[in-house]
C-alpha cells in the first residue's frame, strides 16, 4: 500500500520524527523525499524519524549544512540527507553530481529542493513541513 498524500499536525518534535519513521517503512531504494519548509521548520526532524525507520542509529542524523550531504548507513537502506540551503541556485547544484544519490542503492532526503531547479526529479515525494503559531507542524507527504 501506498500513500498518494496525506496531512499531519504534530504537536511536538517527536510527532514529527514518528511521522517520518511511520513513512520510511514504505520507503524504498532510489526513492528520493523533497523537504520544504521555512528555516526551523523541521525538516531535519524529520529526517531523524527517517532515519529511525530505515534502522539507522540514533545520533547519527546531524544537519548536513556545511556538509552538503551526510550518509547514514546501517539500516534497511542507507540514507543520504542532502542540505542545499548554502548553494545560490540550480547552476551550483548542477555541478555537484546529485543524480548518483538520486539513482543510488539508498533513500535521498532533500532539504531546500528548489535550488535543485531541472535536477528536481520526476516521482519524487514531496514532504511540506509547516510552523503553525503553537508551536506544531503541519506535514503535508504527498507523491505525483
Amino acid at each position: 500500500m501506498s500513500i498518494s498524500a496525506a496531512e499531519i499536525l504534530c504537536p511536538g518534535p517527536g510527532d514529527t520524527e514518528a511521522c517520518a519513521e511511520a513513512l520510511a517503512g514504505r520507503l524504498a531504494a532510489g526513492d528520493v523525499l523533497l523537504l520544504s519548509g521555512v528555516l526551523g521548520a523541521g525538516k531535519t526532524c524529520f529526517v531523524r524519524g527517517l532515519a529511525r525507520g530505515l534502522g539507522i542509529a540514533d545520533g547519527a542524523v546531524l544537519s548536513p549544512t556545511f556538509q552538503l550531504v551526510r550518509e547514514s548507513r546501517g539500516g534497511r537502506l542507507p540514507l543520504f540527507h542532502i542540505d542545499l540551503y548554502r548553494l545560490e541556485g540550480p547552476g551550483e547544484a548542477g555541478r555537484l553530481g546529485l543524480e548518483e544519490y538520486f539513482d543510488g542503492d539508498g533513500v535521498c532526503a532533500v532539504e531546500w529542493p528548489e535550488r535543485l531547479g531541472a535536477l528536481r526529479p520526476g516521482g519524487a515525494w514531496q514532504v511540506d513541513i509547516e510552523p503553525q503559531p503553537d508551536g506544531a507542524r503541519r506535514v503535508r507527504v504527498g507523491r505525483p
